[in-house]
């Protein structure tokens, strides 16, 4: 029988993703899905499909996604990805993430944060929008801001 993380494991493989550990110190995954799924969200670009890996790339770099080793945390793009928890990877494609998740997953959403649980780089789909959204978190207690 296959476990939730070894599902998990197989799913972000399939991304052209490498696992290197869970990583039980994210910020809370709720306070992270609210920060994508939010009310109040406000993404910092709004896009056709077309334009989302560059988009997200781009800003995925300028909110320093990604720690000197080239590593971040994921929540799995799987049913039940937020009950999995925070893992920990490298891309060493480097390129097109969210196309990669679509071509396996049939969505490009996901949420990534830096290894320090700080910054948030995640795309969403509302509607026929494609959306980056970019967020910081303060501290380990929840507390954040939007990017000014």
């Amino acid at each position: 029988m296959t476990t939730d993380r070894e599902a998990a494991v197989r799913r972000l493989e399939r991304c052209g993703l490498e696992v290197t550990e869970a990583a039980p110190d994210g910020p809370p995954v709720n306070a992270a899905l609210y920060a994508v799924n939010g009310f109040e969200v406000e993404p910092v670009a709004v896009l056709p499909a077309d334009l989302l890996d560059e988009a997200w790339h781009h800003h995925a770099a300028q909110t320093a996604l990604h720690a000197d080793n080239g590593e971040f945390l994921i929540l799995p793009p799987i049913p039940g990805g937020s009950q999995v928890g925070w893992m920990r990877v490298k891309d060493p494609v480097g390129m097109n993430l969210p196309s990669r998740i679509a071509e396996v997953t049939g969505s490009p959403e996901f949420v990534a944060v830096s290894v320090d649980g700080h910054h948030l780089c995640a795309v969403s789909v509302e509607e026929s929008d494609y959306w980056v959204v970019v967020h910081r978190f303060h501290g380990r207690d929840g507390m954040s801001s939007r990017p000014q």
